[in-house]
């Protein structure tokens, strides 16, 4: 700020009076302090009004909390909403209305909020639910919302608890509806799927980041199609519901925002999960190339050659392939050749991952896990899978 030269006195004190009068007609719950980029070129001086600008950017953002006392008055709290927290706030009521209704809440549900912030949508909640179990990490905000909670008289329907939901043990529920905030979408989805199985649940409403929204929802053939999109597809189906525009959020985000459906699937197929999710991590590091292309490099033949040494290669050697172990070369050659005759045998030779579905992904690992050749040391405890089991190498967190 001290870099930015105002023209004279005269216009830095009508800059503060316009400011001042903004905020003293502001009629709504949430407004911004300090008031940002509504600043003229009047006031400031053209070569300065960009530096400026970026200074304003680069301030933290508040929230000024207006919660209504029974009294009529208003309680002022000035609070700072942290980006590296992804405290991005919903405030349109509209939006809030719309996620409730896809959401299809009954009166016994159960449902699991993560990052309820200051409460927009936990209060909407509150009152079609049973039971709200939200998860903040944020002491404040858990403060405000139990306030708001409290002055709505439906504290008792709401169980918050304050600490990390990558970390937190999930009490039972049967429906999820939340703001993800966009930095632990992929682990907290993985959380969601993957828990699935201990912990049902109907189906889990979620507004996410637009372009991780997309990824999710790709399908083979589709330019925006992933590892993401196929590991999810494994455990449950995903529906769009509809896309929220950056401007509904405080403070306003760089993108827009998109709510989806998951619902996870009551069977899934029969694989060991450690062994697909390296499995489709080997495929999509180069999705766009042939399957052949991806099993013929020397680096990736090595790795899987020595993963399954203990299994494929040892069944080798008791069908009489006694010269496979004459040398690294020779082991190597005689690998990659087994490896083409399964994609051959297959039809996959010639085929990408972008454009396969998840019953041919399924095949294809059946076959080749069926020769002895595997993706996942055998020696580690099997279904403990990752948590970035559903993270695709390029997401956009």
């Amino acid at each position: 700020m001290n870099r930015i030269l105002l023209s004279n006195s005269n216009q830095i004190e009508n800059l503060k009076f316009h400011l001042a009068l903004f905020q003293n007609f502001t009629q709504y719950n949430y407004t911004f302090l300090p008031f940002r980029m509504l600043v003229s070129k009047f006031f400031i001086s053209n070569s300065r009004f960009h530096l400026f600008r970026q200074w304003l950017r680069a301030k933290s953002t508040y929230l000024k909390i207006k919660p209504k006392k029974d009294g009529g008055e208003r309680d002022t709290r000035h609070v700072q909403l942290l980006k590296s927290r992804g405290q991005h706030l919903l405030t349109n009521s509209r939006v809030l209305d719309a996620i409730v209704a896809t959401s299809n809440i009954n009166p016994e549900d159960t449902v699991l909020e993560i990052g309820p912030g200051t409460g927009n949508l936990t209060l909407k909640l509150l009152q079609v639910a049973k039971k709200v179990v939200a998860i903040e990490i944020d002491k404040r905000m858990v403060e405000i919302v139990g306030e708001r909670a409290a002055q709505s008289g439906l504290q008792d329907r709401l169980n918050l608890i304050c600490g990390d939901a990558l970390k937190t043990e999930f009490p039972e529920f049967n429906l999820v509806v939340a703001n993800i905030p966009y930095g632990i979408s992929s682990p907290l989805l993985a959380k969601l799927v993957l828990g699935s199985n201990t912990n049902p649940f109907r189906s889990a409403t979620l507004l996410l980041q637009k372009e991780f929204a997309k990824r999710l929802l790709a399908n083979n053939g589709d330019s925006e199609f992933n590892r993401l999109a196929v590991n999810m597809k494994l455990l449950a189906d995903v529906e769009f519901v509809m896309n929220v525009s950056k401007r509904d959020f405080v403070p306003c985000p760089k993108v827009d925002s998109s709510v989806v459906k998951i619902y996870p699937k009551i069977e899934i197929p029969n694989v060991d999960l450690n062994e697909w999710w390296a499995f489709t991590r080997t495929c999509f590091g180069k999705k766009n190339k042939t399957l052949g292309a991806i099993f013929k490099q020397k680096k990736k033949l090595m790795e899987l050659m020595n993963l399954s040494r203990a299994e494929g290669l040892n069944r080798m050697h008791n069908e009489g392939d006694s010269d496979l172990s004459s040398s690294t070369s020779t082991s190597l050659s005689l690998f990659r050749e087994r490896i083409i005759s399964i994609l051959e045998s297959g039809e996959f030779l010639d085929k990408r991952p972008s454009k396969l579905c998840n019953d041919e992904f399924l095949r294809l690992l059946s076959l080749l896990n069926g020769a002895g050749i595997y993706f996942h040391d055998q020696g580690k405890q099997n279904g403990s899978c990752d948590s970035t089991f559903l993270a695709s190498d390029d997401d956009l967190r």
